[in-house]
């Protein structure tokens, strides 16, 4: 019987259930309340503008009915008509104090008050609404989600720490432009965006910098900054794994690669800049753009700040050279088209024009930095130094004579085998000892002191490696590898497998003890310091260093470079390879007899003979601010000086 009893409930219940469910679902069964409440409900859900419509609607039905109302039993002393009743009757809704003044009956004196009351309600929500809609418009706008209605604009896809070097290079390269502005969409919060950008960029030169949070890989959030519509798209490589399951930076960057494509189908787009970190994944990237040539330059982290560490070490002050030419604050790499040096030789335009450095031709067949000196300009575009673009119209012609019985007779001495330190060790490291290995003479050597990591060598010809594996921040440990009078010194951060402050700080600690052992063993060999931070530069001139690269800012200018003018990619790629002519300070007295007092002119045509460019020379008296060099790029032709035993010349050359 129990049994039976539940199976008998169990029955029942399904039964109601089901009669309730086909109730529900049965078509043509609901009610006109049901219709109705649903249509209030889909109107709600369309948000403010919906609510104050229906706060109206409520306003505009009660005064009706109280005019009306009015109107009909006579209430007021007056007939004022239909019009002017409506008027007053709103006048009551919206304002409690009209009350105050009425007169007349106790009826149309309750009647009034009762519609005071009810118009209060009204009122109090409608301001209630209009604030929520306003809070939430504050934060639909700090969510950063708008779309920028911008055009001929720079868009920056992604956030690391080279984005204020980067911005701060634009903002230079934007001074000549009208109404500039820099879009900026990164994953983060808009209005931490901006005030970090506040805080590390302080000065923006007139260039309006405009933020949007967004995913630069998601071609939704993509269109929010309008990249279709831009001059340039820079895309930065993230610091780090973008997210907890591990997925590397470069991927990320690969991925806001595709979605630029897919935003841009019929590849009509703007010139799009990329950083990536690790090589292997340069031909992946190059893929994306391999039909559309021209639009995409992909730069190797890696490789461009490894290089530039070399190319300091075999010289103290190269860094500073690289800099003058890769920001816009000083001189830069400029390519003059128009130009009446067609049937010159190289060496002849090497000296035409006063304020502008040539020192390569660009045509058809690619860039050739340093051509020989009797190489005919012809219909090919002259590679210049120049202070701004701005100049290369009208440029000055030289008038400057050349005296050439002040040129210098001293002669270089042959290679001969040398040994470097190399302390510390990155993911830059072997492509370090890789470019050292190709400017080494046969037999020389190099060894390793390294605290972190396993140092996986790549393949040497002239270099003989030995690694050590210890602390380098012991003086012990520096001591018993330095005694060997290195001829260079680099110590390279361990960015790899410390924060950016904790490595640069084992870095200066390293530095003060090189700096004070090669001291006290009469070494003045360079010594050349790879940092995290720029903050950290100054620091490092304490410890007397020659020079220190900061592997982030050199990326941010070679970077911006590109994104300002597709054409310069080749001419850096040519700079900082180990092949072809590359940037030399050498001896004055290879071009210039010491003491001899000669203008610029005179140094330009000096390493012309030997198929030398003279970009700059480096004079010790010139050094302010701690640096050991002073360095002066792309000096008039007419510009006096007088060369003393110790200072340089900077040059392109082969070798």
């Amino acid at each position: 019987m129990a049994r039976t009893g539940h199976t008998i409930r169990r029955r029942t219940a399904a039964a109601i259930a089901q009669r309730t469910d086909n109730r529900t679902v049965r078509p043509g069964t609901e009610g006109f309340g049901a219709r109705l409440r649903y249509a209030f409900d889909n109107s709600m859900a369309r948000g403010t503008p919906a609510l104050i419509a229906w706060l109206f609607l409520m306003t505009l039905v009660l005064v009706l009915a109280f005019a009306i109302f009015d109107l009909i039993f006579g209430l007021r002393d007056e007939d004022l008509g239909f019009w002017s009743e409506t008027f007053q009757s709103l006048m009551h809704a919206l304002d409690p104090g009209t009350v105050a003044g009425d007169t007349g009956s106790w009826r149309f004196l309750i009647t009034m008050l009762v519609l005071t009351i009810a118009g209060l309600f009204v009122v109090s929500a409608l301001i209630g609404v209009i604030s929520a809609g306003i809070d939430n418009r504050i934060a639909d706008l700090r969510r950063g989600r708008s779309l920028v209605l911008e055009t001929d604009h720079t868009v920056i896809l992604g956030w690391s720490s080279s984005i204020f070097t980067v911005i701060s290079e634009l903002t230079i390269a934007n001074e000549s432009r009208r109404r500039p502005v820099i879009v900026v969409l990164a994953d983060r919060d808009k209005v931490e965006m901006e005030d970090e950008l506040r805080a590390k960029v302080p000065e923006l030169r007139g260039t309006r910098v405009v933020c949007r949070s967004g995913a630069p890989s998601s071609i939704d959030d993509l269109a929010i900054a309008r990249p279709g519509k831009a001059r340039a798209v820079v895309v930065l490589s993230p610091e780090g794994n973008v997210d907890p399951t591990g997925l590397d930076a470069d991927s990320e960057v690969i991925k806001t690669l595709l979605a630029l494509r897919a935003a841009d189908p019929d590849g009509t787009g703007p010139r799009i800049v990329a950083q990536l970190r690790d090589p292997a994944n340069l031909e992946v990237a190059r893929l994306i753009g391999r039909d559309r040539p021209g639009q995409l330059a992909l730069l190797d982290v890696r490789e461009t700040v490894a290089r530039l560490i070399v190319q300091t070490s075999r010289q103290s002050g190269a860094a500073a050279v690289y800099r003058e030419l890769f920001d816009f604050d000083g001189d830069e790499i400029y390519f003059m088209t128009d130009h009446a040096l067609a049937s010159s030789t190289y060496a002849q335009a090497q000296l035409h024009f006063e304020s502008l450095t040539v020192i390569g031709l660009t045509g058809p067949e690619g860039v050739v930095l340093n051509p020989t000196a009797d190489t005919v300009v012809g219909d090919r575009a002259l590679v210049v130094v120049a202070e701004d673009d701005s100049v290369l119209q009208g440029a000055v012609v030289s008038a400057t004579d050349v005296r050439t019985e002040a040129f210098g007779t001293a002669q270089p001495e042959p290679p001969h085998p040398d040994h470097t330190v190399l302390i510390g060790w990155n993911e830059r490291a072997p492509v370090v000892v890789r470019e050292l290995d190709a400017f080494a003479a046969p037999g020389a050597t190099l060894t390793i002191v390294a605290a972190y990591g396993e140092p996986a060598l790549p393949a040497t010809d002239n270099l003989t490696v030995t690694v050590v594996h210890d602390d380098t921040t012991r003086r012990g440990v520096l001591e018993a590898h330095l005694g060997g009078n290195p001829e260079r010194v680099i110590v390279l951060c361990y960015s790899d497998h410390l924060l950016g402050e904790v490595a640069d700080a084992k870095t200066l600690i390293t530095l003060l003890h090189v700096r004070d052992i090669l001291g006290r063993a009469g070494n003045d060999a360079p010594v050349v310091s790879e940092m995290v931070d720029d903050h950290n530069r100054e620091l490092a001139q304490v410890a007397d260093i020659d020079d220190v690269v900061v592997s982030g800012e050199i990326v941010s200018l070679v970077l911006t470079q590109l994104a300002e003018d597709a054409r310069i990619e080749p001419v850096l790629h040519e700079l900082l390879r180990a092949e072809g002519s590359e940037v030399y300070l050498r001896p004055s007295e290879w071009y210039i007899a010491p003491g001899s007092e000669i203008s610029w002119s005179t140094v330009v045509a000096s390493a012309s003979r030997r198929n030398e460019t003279a970009i700059g020379y480096s004079s010790a008296s010139l050094a302010d601010g701690g640096s050991a060099f002073g360095v002066v790029v792309n000096p008039p032709k007419s510009h006096a000086l007088t060369v003393e035993s110790g200072d340089r010349i900077v040059v392109l050359a082969e070798d």
